[in-house]
């Protein structure tokens, strides 16, 4: 549902709420290491993030990446709509053209109330939530 790229901007944020603080940024080479994703691509995800002030960067030999609002104001349908955008919440999934209650596909009426109650639970997950639940659970929930 979500593309590997979201998975690894979701990750990384959490990775960040747990390890960086508003003075002591993390660097590329080991957010990629912990979590084991490729450093030229997480590079450029996390310049995206930067990009639409979700992460701030900081350049130079004490440089990296940290969380540029606090992990409670980061809801996971932010980083969705900016890595994938939100035509997992709008595209049908049969037709190519956008299906709605007044032209259905066959698959609408079983699919908008999920769609529907997938998107309400991406608005109130917070980066926070997970940082939590990690923090509390870490050797069963990993990231």
């Amino acid at each position: 549902m979500l593309s590997n790229t979201c998975k690894y901007a979701i990750r990384s944020v959490i990775f960040l709420s747990l390890f960086s603080t508003e003075t002591k940024k993390v660097g590329i080479k080991r957010i990629s290491k912990e979590l084991d994703i490729p450093t030229p691509f997480l590079g450029k995800i996390l310049q995206v993030l930067a990009k639409h002030e979700i992460l701030v960067s900081t350049k130079g030999p004490n440089g990296g990446f940290g969380l540029a609002r606090d992990p409670n104001s980061i809801p996971l349908i932010d980083i969705i709509e900016v890595i994938d955008g939100k035509a997992i919440f709008d595209t049908c999934l049969i037709r190519t053209t956008r299906c709605s209650d007044e032209a259905p596909c066959a698959l609408h009426d079983k699919v908008s109330g999920i769609r529907n109650d997938l998107k309400k639970m991406f608005e109130s997950q917070t980066i926070a939530d997970l940082a939590s639940e990690f923090r509390h659970d870490h050797d069963r929930i990993r990231i």
